[in-house]
């Protein structure tokens, strides 16, 4: 059964003396003797005035270093450009949310509030050994009438620290991959006296003087996905820093009157001088957001599109024939893409339920063969599914009870969801709504292969708690497949979003040979299916092709996909950050898998002319380190990492790689 069984602690509303709630090492308190509330856990403390509920950060702590920042701003955190009257009818609750099989559990702080005719909810989450607080806005009215001054900037959340040596880092992501091939772009300024304007979710910033930072991460659609874009995320002028546009007007709350409407939410995090700290603290975060179970959230999945044949094709028998040839190669789930249903594109007419219900002429049987055969293979059936997009997705609800008639009488779990469109604030609110049926109505057992390759979507920060990411389509067909491009993609991502929680593709190298030149060495020719494979591993490898329709003995190493299936679910709960080179087709590049003590090393060397490449890790100076190969049983080594924690490898060949478990002694 979903729920989420919330312990209500406190309730204030300015009579309160003092109010307490914690859990683990989470806390929020609210003083009235000083009218500072305080949240935080053993490594962040915000703390704010309470100024009639409109909060004022007073100081942020990184408990960590010690750091304490002070903020100067008199003004409330959010602003509303138009909305000034005073603030009415504060309150505030602290809940301890207990855990579920999505999150560990955590502490909410809600604070409610209203100016004039707009109602105001601002919630706060906190996790357990988090150094980030996330805020989460809600706007409501009964008015007909409420409006703001869409024009200027709306500010999330803001600060106003001291100093004039800021180091300014913005990173921007790219979606809709049909039409992007560089996902990840970075900016470097030094703040200054004028107003400097950011593009990207995510905004670092070092203060050079005393080698401490902050971070926020803007959870919103990737910036050329957000509606009612200001055409940028964040401003500095200083130590000052504007997370800006809500993602919400005023028009969005009329049309939903009396119902809370979410804007984009912000999360601060802070950071120490010691290398790559950032990345570990927004990590931290992101570990907590959905936790990553082995039974439900692993996969291997083999996907009926990636070969582009006749849709005609889908028959039971020939889905049967797959999930054998599945079974053998080690991949774990098949899944269906477009075809299968008995709707056709565009069918709005009918009842969800009816258009995405199994093709009678292709499965007799409903998929009730497909799944029970499965069940002996070792390879589960998923499915694909587009929901309506008319109307702003109107018809939601009715695309939820279709999903939860595949799970509850169909036995289907994971639905990759494509064709999306949310490209405006009541079409987003529908599809989260869509979302939330499905995973209350399954018990959260239901997973979402969300597709990010076209339209506006919610891209890595944005409504995909849900499962994982289906971030590219690349074909042979079109020669626009090329191995290292597809690892450049995801070694640049993962930097900043879990590789665990994508999907990359690999495709038979053996088609559509004559449409890439043999001059080409960086065609799909040129590389094993084994190297392929290696590519996507850190993330959940995708197999865009008909198993089927491999050759004989496809893999060089034919244990080589049960060896991941056995290290699959520990590589990927751990810290998985990109070593090495970036990818180009000649480079010396990898992962690292990170837990305490030990973990993982995937090694790539490309068409490189070395046979040896010294990595900088992710492991500390002067640490001895006992290395084993997990493809050559004969390999091990020990080796004591530099002053960068430096690590040697050697691989024989050109386009090759390994798979490392090491340990420190």
């Amino acid at each position: 059964m979903f729920f989420r069984k919330s312990l209500l602690i406190s309730l204030f509303v300015m009579s309160a003396v003092f109010c307490f709630a914690s859990v683990d090492d989470c806390y929020a308190k609210l003083d009235s003797d000083s009218e500072i509330l305080s949240i935080g856990n053993d490594k962040i403390e915000r703390n704010f005035f309470w100024n009639k509920g409109q909060l004022i950060t007073k100081s942020i702590i990184d408990k960590q270093s010690g750091k304490v920042w002070l903020n100067q701003n008199e003004t409330g955190d959010l602003l509303i450009p138009g909305i000034t009257g005073e603030a009415e009818n504060a309150k505030w609750s602290s809940s301890v949310i207990e855990t579920t099989s999505i999150t560990p559990s955590h502490i909410e702080v809600v604070v409610e509030y209203n100016i004039e005719e707009l109602q105001i909810r601002r919630v706060f989450t906190i996790y357990p050994d988090s150094p980030t607080i996330t805020t989460d806005t809600y706007l409501k009215t009964n008015s007909d009438s409420l409006t703001w001054d869409s024009k200027a900037d709306a500010v999330l959340d803001q600060l106003f620290l001291s100093g004039k040596h800021w180091k300014i880092e913005a990173v921007e992501f790219f979606d809709t991959t049909d039409r992007h091939n560089t996902l990840v772009e970075k900016v470097e300024r030094l703040s200054y006296r004028s107003d400097s304007r950011f593009r990207g979710n995510l905004l670092n910033a070092f203060d050079v003087i005393d080698k401490n930072g902050l971070f926020f991460l803007k959870e919103a659609p990737s910036s050329i996905n957000q509606v009612y874009y200001p055409g940028y995320d964040y401003v500095t002028n200083y130590g000052k820093i504007k997370n800006v546009g809500l993602g919400v007007q005023s028009s969005d709350l009329l049309k939903n009157k009396g119902e809370w409407v979410k804007t984009y939410g912000s999360v601060l995090g802070v950071y120490d001088s010691s290398p790559s700290s950032s990345l570990f603290a927004l990590r931290d975060y992101q570990k907590q957001k959905r936790v990553q179970l082995e039974d439900r959230d692993e996969m291997i999945v083999m996907n009926t599109w990636g070969d582009r044949e006749d849709l005609e094709r889908l028959t039971e028998d020939f889905c049967l024939e797959q999930m054998k040839a599945c079974s053998e190669l080690g991949i774990t789930h098949f899944q269906i893409d477009w075809g299968w249903q008995e709707g056709t594109k565009g069918d709005n007419t009918r009842r969800s339920i009816d258009v995405w219900s199994p093709k009678k002429e292709l499965y007799p049987n409903g998929f009730n063969r497909l799944i029970e055969e499965g069940k002996k293979l070792g390879v589960e059936l998923c499915l694909y599914y587009v929901p309506k997009a008319a109307n702003n997705n109107a018809a939601w609800e009715e695309d939820a009870d279709a999903l939860i008639n595949l799970y509850k009488n169909h036995g289907v779990r994971i639905f990759k969801i494509d064709g999306q469109k949310m490209q405006n604030r009541i079409a987003e609110i529908n599809t989260q709504k869509m979302y939330d049926k499905v995973m209350k109505e399954t018990g959260n057992n239901v997973v979402f292969n969300l597709d990010i390759t076209n339209s506006p979507r919610g891209g890595y920060f944005y409504m995909n708690e849900t499962g994982n990411l289906f971030v590219q389509n690349r074909y042979t067909d079109w020669s626009n497949y090329y191995p290292y491009q597809t690892l450049r993609n995801l070694w640049m991502l993962s930097a900043y979003v879990p590789a665990e929680r994508m999907q990359f593709e690999f495709l038979n190298k053996w088609r559509n040979q004559d449409n890439y030149s043999h001059e080409d060495k960086f065609s799909p020719m040129n590389y094993s299916l084994d190297y392929l494979f290696a590519v996507t591993m850190p993330s959940q490898p995708l197999a865009f092709f008909d198993a089927a329709a491999l050759p004989d003995n496809p893999l060089e190493n034919e244990n080589l996909i049960k060896i991941y299936q056995e290290i699959q679910h520990d590589l990927h709960k751990g810290y998985i950050f990109p070593i090495g080179e970036e990818p180009s087709g000649e480079s010396w590049t990898g992962f690292q898998s990170l837990h305490p003590g030990r973990g993982y090393f995937i090694i790539y060397r490309e068409d490189n002319g070395s046979k040896d490449f010294q990595f900088k890790t992710f492991l500390d100076e002067d640490v001895t380190v006992e290395i084993k190969s997990l493809t050559d049983s004969q390999y091990s080594s020990v080796q004591t990492t530099g002053t960068s924690g430096e690590i040697s490898f050697s691989l024989p060949e050109k386009n090759s790689f390994d798979i490392f478990e090491y340990n420190l002694k």
